[in-house]
C-alpha cells in the first residue's frame, strides 16, 4: 500500500470517528491534539488501525509519534513490513 493510500483512508476514518475536519488533519499537525485524544482513544485508534489496515498496533509502536507524518510513517513501516 502507497502512502498516499495510507494517508487517504487514514484521514477519512480518523476524521469521522473523532469528528474533526479532514481539513486539520496535515502532515505537521500534532496528532493527540488536533484528534483530541487521550490514553483511551488511543485504544480506539489501534481498533481502528487493525479494521482498516489488518495490522495490529502496541504502545511502543507509538513512541515518537508526535505528528500525522510520524503516525503515516509507523504506519508505513507496519504495512509494508
Amino acid at each position: 500500500m502507497t502512502r498516499e493510500e495510507i494517508i487517504a483512508k487514514s484521514k477519512e476514518f480518523l476524521a469521522s470517528e473523532f469528528e474533526v475536519d479532514e481539513n486539520l488533519i496535515t502532515p505537521e499537525s500534532p496528532l493527540k491534539e488536533t484528534l483530541g485524544l487521550d490514553s483511551l482513544d488511543l485504544v480506539d485508534v489501534v481498533v481502528l488501525i487493525e479494521q482498516n489496515f489488518g495490522v495490529t498496533l502496541t504502545g511502543p509502536d507509538f513512541v515518537g509519534v508526535v505528528s500525522f507524518d510520524d503516525f503515516y510513517t509507523m504506519l508505513e513501516k507496519k504495512i509494508n513490513g
